[in-house]
C-alpha cells in the first residue's frame, strides 16, 4: 500500500523527493511551480535528472502534481478562463517533463452560470489546454470539492459528468482524486461504517473505482455536510482514527495511493501524520464493515 504526503520543492525540485524519502513516504505530491502565481518557469534539466534519480532510488511512486490554485476552468470570466487554460497547459507540460503520473485539478467555481454550463466550460477548456499535447503516461485527476460557494464537483454526479464530457472532447486520460475531508464536508458520511459503504457504492456506480486513482487523506475540522474545506491532522477531526482505519482497510480503497495534505502547525506534524496513517493501515482490529 502506497502512503505518502505533499512535499515542497523550496525552489529546487529534488528537495521535494528527498523530503518524501526522509519522511518515509512511498508516494508524494508536489506543486510544479508556485500555486498562487500565473507565470511559471520550465523545470531545469539537471534538477529533473536528480529528481528522477531520487525517485528511483527510494521507489517513490506514483508522483502527483497539484495544479495551481488560481486555475478555474469553469469560470464565466473570460480573462480568468484564458489565464487558466494557459496555466493548466503549463501544468501538463511540466508534469510530462518531470515524469509525473497525475495532475490533480480542482474543477473550479461556476459563479454567474449554471452547473451544467460550468461542466461544459470545464470540458471545453480542458480540450483547449490539451490541444496538441500527447503524453501517454499522464492522467488528469478531477478532485472532488467540499461544495462551498459555487464550487462544482462536490457530488459524484457532477464529477462523472465532467469526465464524460471532457473525455468526449479531448484525448486526455481523465480520472478522479477523492479527498476525504471534502467528502465529509460535502455530506458523504465516511466517518461511519454505513456511510462509508454508501459512499463506496455510489462512487462505484457513478465514477467507477478503476477511475479513482488517488486519495487525498485529510481529516476534517468541520462536521459532516458543513460544505467548508478545513483540513485537520489525522484522528483529530470529524472523521477520526476509527474512520481512517476503515478507509484504509476497505477493499475498494486498499489498493489506492493515499497522500496526506494535513496542516503542519508544529515541527514534525508531517512525520506524525504519516506515521499515524501507516499505523492505522497496519491495524487489523477493525475492518471496513465494523
Amino acid at each position: 500500500m502506497r502512503l505518502g504526503i505533499h512535499t515542497f520543492t523550496a525552489g529546487f525540485l529534488p528537495t521535494a523527493a528527498l523530503k518524501a524519502a526522509e519522511l518515509g513516504a512511498g508516494t508524494f505530491q508536489i506543486f510544479s511551480a508556485s500555486p498562487r502565481m500565473w507565470q511559471a518557469r520550465p523545470p531545469d534539466h539537471e534538477a529533473i535528472r536528480k529528481f528522477d534519480a531520487t525517485r528511483r532510488r527510494f521507489d517513490l511512486n506514483p508522483l502527483a502534481i497539484h495544479a495551481n490554485y488560481l486555475v478555474n476552468l469553469a469560470t464565466a470570466d473570460p480573462r480568468v478562463l484564458a489565464n487558466s487554460i494557459e496555466a493548466f497547459r503549463g501544468e501538463l507540460e511540466r508534469a510530462a517533463a518531470i515524469g509525473a503520473d497525475y495532475v490533480v485539478l480542482h474543477p473550479g467555481s461556476y459563479r454567474g452560470r449554471t452547473v451544467e454550463e460550468a461542466i461544459e466550460s470545464l470540458a471545453v477548456a480542458l480540450r483547449n489546454a490539451a490541444r496538441g499535447f500527447r503524453h501517454a503516461g499522464l492522467t488528469v485527476l478531477i478532485e472532488n470539492t467540499a461544495g462551498s460557494g459555487c464550487a462544482v464537483g462536490s457530488r459524484f454526479e457532477e464529477l462523472g459528468a465532467i469526465r464524460d464530457r471532457a473525455g468526449a472532447l479531448s484525448d486526455l486520460s481523465i480520472g478522479f482524486c477523492l479527498d476525504t475531508c471534502h467528502l465529509l464536508a460535502a455530506g458523504y458520511d465516511i466517518a461511519t461504517a454505513g456511510g462509508l459503504r454508501a459512499m463506496t457504492e455510489s462512487a462505484d456506480k457513478l465514477l467507477g473505482w478503476d477511475n479513482v486513482r488517488l486519495i487525498h487523506a485529510n481529516d476534517s475540522r468541520m462536521p459532516l455536510g458543513s460544505r467548508v474545506d478545513r483540513h485537520q491532522n489525522i484522528g483529530e477531526g470529524h472523521i477520526g482514527s476509527a474512520g481512517f482505519r476503515r478507509l484504509l482497510h476497505h477493499p475498494k480503497l486498499r489498493g489506492k495511493p493515499f497522500i496526506l495534505e494535513t496542516p503542519v502547525r508544529d515541527p514534525g506534524d508531517d512525520r506524525r501524520n504519516l506515521e499515524i496513517l501507516k499505523r492505522l493501515a497496519g491495524d487489523k482490529r477493525c475492518g471496513a464493515t465494523e
